[in-house]
C-alpha cells in the first residue's frame, strides 16, 4: 500500500530502502558544520599534543655510506671463468639472492660483534644509553658483547638503491661523531670478512661440485642405459612417432567414412524391409511406388495384373456372365498373374533382408577395425610418452653433467684468486643536522591527524543523534514520501501579541494562542507557503481520484500533528474547497481552544446524544470554507466509539456534504485510537517533529498504521530549525523569509463564506 503511495507521489523518486544507509558527502559536510567546536577542540588538543611531544623529542643523527656490490667481480683468467659463491642441489645464487644476502650479512651479529669488539662498545655506557659525549655522564655500567651487538643492529639500516647493484648503509645515533666512527669500522670488517669468506666459499663449492660431478657422471650413464634397453624391448626405431600418428589418422578417417557409408546404406535396407513387411499377402497392388521403381519385374507383373483387371471388367461390361468361357478364361490369366506378383514380392522382401544383413555384417566389421586403429594409436601415445620422459632424464642429466664439469674446472683456477666484489663509494659521513625529530612534518602530521580525528568526532556526535531531521532522512528511514515540512515558530516571540510575522533565529513567530491558525492571520508568511506546498502536494498525489478523508497523525505526543493539521485544513479551505476538521483526540482535545469553541457539542454528543443533530456538530469558523467539529465531552471508551458504525455513518455524510474531511488523531504509539482510525479514512499523513522524533519510534508508528490495513500517504516534518544547514534548499525558496508574496494576502477561491453549511442528507 505504502509502495503505490509512493510511487504516485511527486517525491517518490528516491529509491532508498527504509533503513538503508547511503554515505552523503554533503550530510557528512553538514554534520561536521554543526558539531564544529567538537571538531575545532579535538584538532586543537591533538596539535597541541603532537607539538609538545615532538620538542621533547631526543635528537637522532644518521651517517650514511654507499657500497657497491659486484656479483661478477673482475675475473683476471677471463670473462668466461665466473665466480661460484654457494650452489644448492641443482640451482644457483641469482643476483637478487646474493643482494639479500649480503644486505643480512651486513647486519649479522658477526659483524655487528666484531665492531662491538674493536671500539669496546660493550662498556662504553654513552653508547648503551644513547646519549651524546656533551651529555651529563650516566651511571657506569657494562653488557655483554651480544647485547651491546643487538643495540648496534637496531641502530643501523641498509637500504637498496633501486636498479642498481648499490645500497646505502645508516646508521643512526644520538652522537655525530660516534655514528660515523662506528659505520666506518663495520664496513671495514665486512669488507676483510667477505674475502675471507669468498676463499672458504670457493673452496667449500669446490668440494660440493666434485662430489655433484660424481654423481651426475652414474646419473648420466644410468639413463643412458634405460633409453637404449626401452629402444630395444619396445622395437623402437629412429622413427617420427608423428609420421606414424598421422598415417593412424588418415586410416581412422578412411574407415570412419567407410563406416557412414555403410551406415547410410543399412538405414535404407532396413526402411524398405520395414516397408515390405507391412504389406498384405492377399493384396499385392499395395506395393510402395519406391520398390516398383526399383524393380522392373514388379512393374511388369503390375502392369499385367491390371490389364487382366480391365480385361475381365470389360467382358463382365458387354453382359457376358461369370460362367462365360472368355470369363473364365480372362479370371484364370487374372489369377496368374495375382500369385506371379505375390511371389515377385517374396523374392524382394527376401532380397532386401539379406542385402540388409550383408551391410550389417560390413559395418560390424568397419567399427572392429576402427576400434583395432584407436587402440593402435592410444598404444603409440603411450610408447611416445614414455620415450619422451626417458630421453628428456637423459637430456638433462647430460646438460647438467657438463655444467657442473664446467664449473668444477673454473672453481679450480677460482681458488688461486683472490679478488673482492665489494667497494665502497662514499665513506661514512658525519652528520651535521639531526635526523629525528622532524619538527614541522611532526606538527603538520598532527595538525592532519587532529583534523581527520575532529571531523570523526563531529560525524560520530551526529550518528549518534538518531532524530529525524531531514526530508531525505524521513524518506529513507519511513519509506513514505515526503509532502513537505513546517518551519518552527520562535517561543520567545510568542509574548507579543497581536498577529504579525517575525523571524528571530530562522523561527517564525505567531500570536499566542493563534499558532495554529498562521495560515490564516498571516497568509504571505513561510509557514502559510510551507503549508500550500503540503496542500498541493497532496492534491497531486492522486489526481483522479482525491483522497476525500484524511487522518493526521504522529507517533507520540507534543509532535505538532494539531498545528499540522489546521495549517492543511486552512491551505485547502483558502483554496476553494469545503474542508470539515474533526477533533478526534477525545482523551487531550484542543480544537475547540484553537477555534474558540466550547467542549459541550462535538464528536461524542453527535454520536451519543440522538438529540444532538449533525449540523450542530458542525461549527463555522472565522476561515472560510473551513468547519471544525470539536470532540466534544470525553468519553470513557473512545476506541470503541471511533470504531462504531454511527461514527462510520457520520463520515459517509460528512464526505457527501464537504469536499475535504480532515480528522486530528491522538498519538498513534500511546493509544490505539489512531490505528482505529486510520481503516476508515482513505489515507493517514505522518507527522514527524524535526530533531525530537527518533527513527526508530516513526518507524513503529509508521508500522501501528500500516499493520492495521492502513493507508499511510506521506509525511511531514514539523518544527523545522531553518537555520540548520540541512535546510539551506528551504531556506532559498523562502521558507525562512517573509514568502514569496511579502506583502500581498492570498485572495479567497470562492465567495459566501458566511453562508451557513448545507443541510445533511436525509
Amino acid at each position: 500500500m505504502a509502495d503505490e503511495t509512493r510511487a504516485s507521489s511527486p517525491n517518490a523518486h528516491r529509491n532508498d530502502a527504509p533503513g538503508e544507509r547511503v554515505f552523503d558527502l554533503v550530510a557528512a559536510l553538514r554534520a561536521v558544520g554543526k558539531h564544529w567546536a567538537i571538531a575545532l577542540t579535538t584538532l586543537v588538543f591533538v596539535a597541541l599534543s603532537v607539538t609538545f611531544y615532538t620538542l621533547g623529542q631526543k635528537k637522532i643523527y644518521q651517517s650514511s655510506a654507499t657500497v657497491q656490490f659486484d656479483p661478477n667481480p673482475p675475473r683476471p683468467l677471463g670473462r668466461d671463468v665466473d665466480t661460484v659463491v654457494d650452489m644448492g642441489a641443482g640451482s644457483y645464487w641469482n643476483n637478487r639472492e646474493y643482494y639479500e644476502t649480503q644486505y643480512k650479512i651486513i647486519r649479522s651479529t658477526r659483524v655487528a660483534l666484531a665492531v662491538v669488539a674493536q671500539l669496546n662498545l660493550h662498556n662504553d655506557v654513552y653508547f648503551l644509553d644513547d646519549l651524546p659525549r656533551d651529555a651529563a655522564p650516566p651511571a657506569p655500567r657494562t653488557v655483554s658483547p651480544e647485547e651491546a651487538a643487538d643495540l648496534l643492529r637496531e641502530r643501523l639500516t641498509v637500504e637498496p638503491v633501486k636498479d642498481s647493484r648499490l645500497a646505502v648503509l645508516r646508521y643512526n645515533d644520538a652522537d655525530r661523531e660516534r655514528a660515523q666512527r662506528i659505520l666506518a669500522t663495520l664496513l671495514d670488517i665486512y669488507i676483510e670478512q667477505n674475502l675471507d669468506d669468498a676463499l672458504a666459499s670457493t673452496n667449500s663449492a669446490l668440494e660440493w661440485l666434485r662430489t655433484q660431478l660424481d654423481k651426475l657422471k652414474g646419473d648420466l650413464e644410468a639413463s643412458e642405459t634405460s633409453l637404449h634397453e626401452y629402444k630395444l624391448n619396445n622395437n623402437i626405431l629412429d622413427v617420427d612417432f608423428e609420421d606414424q600418428t598421422n598415417l593412424l589418422r588418415e586410416e581412422m578417417k578412411q574407415l570412419n567414412d567407410a563406416l557412414t557409408a555403410v551406415r547410410t546404406k543399412r538405414e535404407e535396407y532396413a526402411a524398405r524391409n520395414h516397408e515390405l513387411s507391412k504389406l498384405d499377402p492377399n493384396d499385392p497392388l499395395t506395393v510402395p511406388a519406391s520398390e516398383l521403381i526399383q524393380s522392373p519385374v514388379l512393374q511388369m507383373l503390375r502392369a499385367r495384373h491390371e490389364e487382366a483387371v480391365r480385361e475381365r471388367d470389360a467382358l463382365l461390361g458387354a453382359g457376358k456372365g461369370e460362367n462365360h468361357p472368355e470369363v473364365r478364361a480372362a479370371t484364370e490369366r487374372l489369377a496368374a498373374t495375382r500369385n506371379a506378383l505375390i511371389a515377385e514380392i517374396k523374392n524382394v522382401q527376401g532380397a532386401v533382408s539379406r542385402d540388409l544383413a550383408i551391410v550389417k555384417r560390413q559395418e560390424a566389421g568397419l567399427a572392429a577395425l576402427i576400434e583395432d586403429a584407436r587402440r593402435q594409436a592410444f598404444e603409440l601415445n603411450s610408447l611416445k610418452i614414455e620415450y619422451d620422459r626417458l630421453r628428456r632424464t637423459k637430456d638433462n642429466t647430460e646438460k647438467l653433467y657438463q655444467l657442473v664439469l664446467e664449473r668444477t674446472k673454473e672453481s679450480d683456477l677460482q681458488r688461486m684468486l683472490r679478488v673482492n666484489n665489494i667497494r665502497v663509494l662514499d665513506r661514512p659521513n658525519v652528520p651535521l643536522t639531526a635526523l629525528r625529530p622532524r619538527v614541522a612534518v611532526n606538527i603538520m602530521v598532527g595538525i592532519l591527524a587532529g583534523l581527520l580525528l575532529g571531523i570523526g568526532a563531529a560525524l560520530g556526535r551526529a550518528m549518534l543523534d538518531r532524530t529525524l531531521k531531514t526530508p531525505d532522512e524521513v524518506e529513507r528511514e519511513l519509506g513514505l514520501p515526503f509532502l513537505g515540512l513546517l518551519p518552527e515558530f520562535d517561543r520567545r516571540d510568542r509574548k507579543e501579541a497581536g498577529p504579525r510575522r517575525g523571524r528571530r533565529r530562522g523561527k517564525l513567530a505567531a500570536e499566542p494562542g493563534r499558532r495554529e491558525l498562521i495560515v490564516h492571520d498571516q497568509p504571505t508568511s513561510g509557514i502559510a507557503e510551507a503549508a500550500r506546498a503540503i496542500r498541493t502536494n497532496l492534491l497531486f498525489m492522486s489526481p483522479d481520484r482525491p483522497y476525500k478523508t484524511l487522518l493526521i497523525a504522529s507517533a507520540g505526543p507534543s509532535e505538532g500533528k494539531t498545528t499540522v493539521c489546521c495549517c492543511i485544513a486552512v491551505a485547502m479551505a483558502q483554496a476553494g474547497q469545503r474542508v470539515v476538521l474533526i477533533d478526534c483526540d477525545l482523551r487531550r482535545p484542543r480544537l475547540h481552544r484553537i477555534f474558540g469553541k466550547g467542549p459541550e457539542v462535538g464528536v461524542t454528543s453527535a454520536l451519543l446524544d440522538d438529540s444532538v443533530v449533525d449540523d450542530e456538530a458542525a461549527l463555522r469558523t472565522e476561515v472560510e470554507n473551513l468547519y471544525v467539529i470539536p470532540a466534544g465531552p470525553i468519553p470513557p471508551n473512545p476506541a470503541e466509539l471511533l470504531h462504531s458504525d454511527r461514527f462510520k455513518a457520520l463520515l459517509r455524510k460528512l464526505q457527501e456534504r464537504f469536499d475535504r474531511v480532515i480528522i486530528d488523531s491522538p498519538p498513534i504509539v500511546a493509544v490505539t485510537d489512531g490505528a482505529v482510525l486510520s481503516t476508515q479514512v482513505d489515507g493517514a499523513v505522518l507527522v514527524v517533529r524535526a530533531a525530537a522524533t527518533t527513527h526508530d519510534f516513526a518507524r513503529h508508528g509508521t508500522r501501528s498504521l500500516q499493520d492495521v490495513g492502513g493507508k499511510v500517504i506521506g509525511a511531514v516534518l514539523n518544527a523545522v530549525d531553518l537555520n540548520r544547514q540541512e535546510y539551506g534548499f528551504y531556506h532559498y525558496y523562502g521558507y525562512k523569509k517573509d514568502g514569496y508574496y511579502q506583502a500581498t494576502p492570498e485572495p479567497a477561491a470562492a465567495e459566501g463564506g458566511d453562508a451557513p453549511p448545507p443541510p445533511l442528507p436525509n
